[in-house]
């Protein structure tokens, strides 16, 4: 067995998100059923961690074993990348260690969520960035970004996927806590492009991060409504989520050999 390590790419509008569904139309499935092409072996392709439907990557890690095929790096590449739709292509295959897990492995992600300022959506924009018109309180954005650093119980700023109940995800503070280490924003004419790098993210945090700092923004919070999302774990949920459009996986963070 031969263990490969994928550097993938993809445009999350086609699919149903990461992970395989009994309909075949999420980013895994596709990679196995081009494996099989490719190898006539059913495989699992495992990645570093599951982006939701409509989220985009340009640095996902995944890994997969398969039997009795030494074939250098960009045979892979060229022969996945064949048998792939174009929205998904594999950047880089490269063989690892028996003991490496894509997910288990990781140290941390960096996410990128993208908002479209301009009063017109421009149509190269569309299903990448969220459109946000009108003024937005930037000095709170940035105030707001600062206080959701640092290692927090993230309770109130992420989504149940529904295998436990709310009243145990409230009560799992070790599951719900994760360190972010920086968000940085940047503005860049019409672009708001915010930058968000931690241990690991929850399901739907970055989005649900994005989607409050725009609701204070407008002026219908204050910095102490973001700061109590999370210095105050056990207040109601915020129910402000950005949409999936905007949000991309950047990079998965490993040890450094």
């Amino acid at each position: 067995m031969r263990k490969l390590k994928l550097t993938l790419a993809y445009d999350g509008r086609p699919w149903s998100g990461w992970q395989s569904q009994h309909n075949g139309v999420a980013v895994q499935a596709q990679l196995e059923k081009a494996l099989l092409k490719i190898t006539g072996q059913e495989v699992i392709v495992r990645g570093s961690g599951r982006t939701d439907a409509g989220v985009h990557a340009r640095g996902q890690i995944a890994h997969v074993e398969v039997e009795n095929l030494d074939w250098p790096g960009e045979i892979w590449v060229r022969a996945m990348n064949a048998n792939l739709p174009f929205s998904i292509r594999v950047l880089q295959c490269e063989e690892v260690a028996p003991e490496f897990h894509a997910r288990f492995d990781a140290t941390g992600k960096i996410y990128e969520y993208r908002i479209w300022r301009g009063q017109v959506m421009s149509p190269f924009e569309v299903g990448l960035a969220w459109h946000v018109f009108g003024e937005l309180n930037m000095p709170l954005i940035r105030e707001g970004a600062a206080s959701f650093c640092g290692t927090h119980n993230f309770a109130r700023l992420s989504a149940n996927r529904g295998d436990i109940t709310d009243i145990e995800r409230r009560t799992n503070a070790e599951g719900l806590t994760r360190t972010v280490h920086g968000i940085d924003v940047f503005e860049e004419g019409e672009v708001l492009r915010l930058v968000f790098e931690g241990d690991g993210f929850l399901y739907k945090m970055v989005r649900m991060m994005v989607g409050s700092l725009v609701h204070a923004a407008r002026g219908r919070a204050d910095a102490q409504w973001l700061r109590s999302l999370v210095e105050e774990p056990d207040g109601e949920k915020s129910n402000h989520s950005a949409p999936a459009d905007g949000l991309s996986l950047i990079r998965v963070l490993y040890p450094v050999p």
